[in-house]
C-alpha cells in the first residue's frame, strides 16, 4: 500500500493571517510541520500543496516538496484532491500545516486502519482525543464528534455534543484535524460542492457524511497543537521549550 502525505498550506488565513509562516523556535510552522512528516517515515512521499509564492519558497529553498495550486479552493482537502489524479497512491494523509505536533503513533494508527480494513468498508479515517473540561467542550474552535458503536463518525460539530441534559458530567471527543482517504475518495470529493450543513458549521468534514461517506474514527491520546491563534502559537513555543528542557536535563 502506498502512502503519501499531503499537507495544504494556505497563507491568508481569516483568523491568524500569516500564521503558517511564524517562527516555532528556529524554523516556521509550515516548515516544522513538513519536516516532521517527513522524518517520521512512514510516507512514500510527504508534499506541501499551497496557493502561496511565500510557502512555496519557504518549503523549496529548504529541499521539500512543493506544488502550486492551480485553482483557488475554499478548503484544506479542497486544495489536496485537486492532485488525487496526478500524484500515484492508494492513501492520502491530509496533515494540516498548522498542527506541527502530530507524532508517528498517531500516524501510525491511520495508516493501519486501512491495512487492516479488507472489505474496503472505511472512506476516510480520522482522530479523536477525548476532553472533559467544560471550557473545551464549550470552545467553538475545538470540533466535537459524535461517533456510533463501531467509531465511524455520526456528526460534526462547532457546538457542544453531545449536550449533556443532566449536568451531572462533561465528556465530548475532539476531533483532530489530521485524515486519510482512499484515493477513490479523494477524487469524489474533489467533484462535490460545499454542502448545506459544511456552510453552516463551517466544517468541510460535514460534507463527507452527506454524501454518504464513512468516516472511521481512531481515538489518541496524543497531545495537540492547532496553531488557529496567537495564544495557540505562543502555548506551542512554551511546549516546544519545556520538551527542549527536557530532553537536556
Amino acid at each position: 500500500m502506498k502512502t503519501v502525505a499531503l499537507i495544504p498550506a494556505r497563507y491568508d488565513s481569516q483568523r491568524f493571517p500569516g500564521k503558517l509562516m511564524k517562527k516555532l523556535g528556529e524554523k516556521t510552522v509550515i516548515l516544522k510541520t513538513y519536516q516532521a512528516a517527513e522524518s517520521s517515515q512512514l510516507f512514500d512521499d510527504v508534499y506541501v500543496i499551497t496557493d502561496s509564492d511565500i510557502i512555496y519558497n519557504e518549503i523549496s529553498s529548504n529541499k521539500g516538496k512543493v506544488l502550486k495550486s492551480k485553482k483557488k479552493h475554499t478548503t484544506g482537502t479542497d486544495r489536496i484532491a485537486e492532485f488525487a489524479n496526478e500524484i500515484d497512491a492508494d492513501v492520502f494523509i491530509n496533515i494540516q500545516g498548522d498542527e506541527p505536533f502530530i507524532n508517528k503513533k498517531a500516524l501510525s494508527q491511520l495508516i493501519d486502519v486501512f491495512k487492516e480494513d479488507k472489505r474496503l468498508k472505511i472512506d476516510i479515517a480520522s482522530l479523536m482525543i477525548s476532553i472533559k473540561k467544560p471550557s473545551e467542550i464549550a470552545n467553538p474552535n475545538n470540533v466535537k464528534v459524535v461517533v456510533d458503536k463501531n467509531n465511524f463518525a455520526l456528526y460534526f460539530s462547532r457546538a457542544p455534543i453531545p449536550f449533556n441534559r443532566d449536568l451531572n458530567f462533561s465528556f465530548a471527543y475532539k476531533h483532530i484535524g489530521v485524515y486519510a482517504f482512499r484515493k477513490i475518495a479523494l477524487k469524489e470529493i474533489s467533484k462535490l460542492s460545499a454542502s448545506k450543513l459544511e456552510k453552516i458549521e463551517k466544517l468541510e468534514n460535514l460534507r463527507f457524511l452527506e454524501n454518504g461517506m464513512k468516516i472511521k474514527m481512531i481515538k489518541t491520546d496524543i497531545i495537540n497543537f492547532g496553531i488557529d491563534t496567537m495564544e495557540d502559537l505562543e502555548a506551542a513555543i512554551n511546549y516546544l521549550k519545556n520538551e527542549r528542557d527536557e530532553q537536556m536535563d
